[in-house]
């Protein structure tokens, strides 16, 4: 069945990720506060990115990931901004952060 990692924006312009196998019902349930505890409380929603899949399942899987993201992060995404995804995907870590690793002598 078919399954879908939506993310709505809510009227304090905060995201909200989620996953479904009806995206048209869905997001209908979250206009009518039926939708989740956190979409209840920041109506209006709007529906501002998704992307379809196999199984809801692997939907799911990729809502997870996706929440754990920044904001900034999350809008590369919905804006198709790759360069900019990859960008803050770096990790930022100073013992590993790319630019402090040292390149053994040849």
């Amino acid at each position: 069945m078919t399954g879908y990692m939506y993310i709505l924006e809510c009227v304090d312009n905060s995201f909200y990720v989620g996953s479904t196998y009806d995206l048209i019902k869905r997001v209908q349930q979250h206009q009518n506060g039926e939708g989740s505890n956190y979409t209840k409380e920041r109506l209006p929603v709007k529906l501002v990115y998704y992307e379809e899949f196999d199984s809801v399942k692997d939907a799911y899987e990729r809502e997870k990931q996706i929440q754990g993201w920044t904001r900034a992060k999350k809008i590369a995404l919905m804006k198709k901004n790759i360069k900019q995804l990859k960008l803050l995907a770096e990790c930022k870590n100073s013992s590993t952060h790319k630019r402090n690793i040292t390149k053994p002598d040849s």
